[in-house]
């Protein structure tokens, strides 16, 4: 990132809205010191929540701000019939089957109950999500309840979830016809691995969106207005798929498309996700 000229590029923005300084620390809740930094290039790799907030504020797009460049020319994404030109997938329970094999597995390695094991797990799991805890502490919890000196639940969420192949070739369909991305409440580091192992497919996703890098979760307003900024179009034209009613209906409060993903039976779940994208 071109920290001066984001700086530049911020403080134009900032003076065609008509605020100062501090009525944009205000309107987006930022320090002065921070955004003075920023608009003087001053902050190495200024994190790019804190400047699509900024661009919110301004309403301008984070592509403009961060003067990424254009698309190049070529054939133009597609408009759903229903108007949808975005499309978040969810991971868990819709790109790899659910992951409850690795309480299984904890069980056999620690002789722990398995109810033990599952009920600790959701204790911790929103807030290693969230990023409130780290995955070591996330660890340490398990372990201690475990009554073991260490576990490593990445590992064995890596050994537990399976891809559902069939939502692979549909996400390489869409990413030819739509911009797609990711959102996901999910742990530090474990989009990165799965991408690189091609546990879930290695698209060019307009946006990735990590509940432990912004810090907010499903089905959190905050998190949608974050994915929205990234997606960069309006609520109207955003479809989220997605296998948790409750993330859907804050998909949909937030004005949203939504669609739930059954894995159970994924044929049919990849039918109506293609009726819902035909133009």
């Amino acid at each position: 990132m071109d920290e001066v000229g984001l700086g530049k590029r911020l403080q134009d923005a900032r003076k065609k809205a008509g605020l100062t300084q501090q009525e944009l620390c205000q309107k987006a809740g930022l320090s002065y010191s921070t955004l003075a930094k920023i608009e003087r290039g001053a902050i190495k790799s200024p994190s790019i929540f804190t400047i699509q907030n900024i661009a919110g504020v301004l309403g301008t797009s984070l592509d403009e701000l961060i003067g990424a460049p254009k698309a190049p020319a070529g054939a133009p994404k597609k408009q759903s019939k229903t108007g949808v030109r975005f499309v978040y997938f969810d991971i868990n329970g819709c790109l790899v089957r659910f992951f409850h094999r690795a309480f299984s597995m904890i069980a056999e390695d620690t002789a722990a109950s398995p109810d033990v094991i599952e009920t600790t797990f959701w204790h911790h799991n929103d807030a290693v999500c969230r990023g409130d805890i780290t995955m070591a502490e996330f660890n340490q919890a398990l372990a201690d309840r475990m009554g073991v000196d260490s576990l490593d639940w990445a590992d064995y969420y890596l050994k537990a979830v399976e891809p559902i192949t069939e939502m692979h070739e549909l996400l390489s369909w869409a990413a030819d016809h739509y911009n797609i991305g990711l959102l996901s409440n999910i742990m530090p580091g474990l989009i990165d691995t799965m991408l690189k192992n091609k546990i879930i497919p290695d698209l060019p996703y307009k946006a990735i969106v990590d509940s432990s890098d912004v810090g907010a979760i499903k089905p959190e307003l905050k998190m949608y207005k974050i994915a929205q900024g990234l997606a960069d179009c309006p609520a109207s034209e955003i479809l989220l798929v997605d296998d948790a009613r409750p993330n859907l209906m804050a998909a949909e409060k937030a004005g949203w498309h939504v669609l739930w993903f059954d894995d159970y039976r994924p044929d049919e779940s990849i039918d109506r996700i293609r009726s819902a994208l035909e133009f």
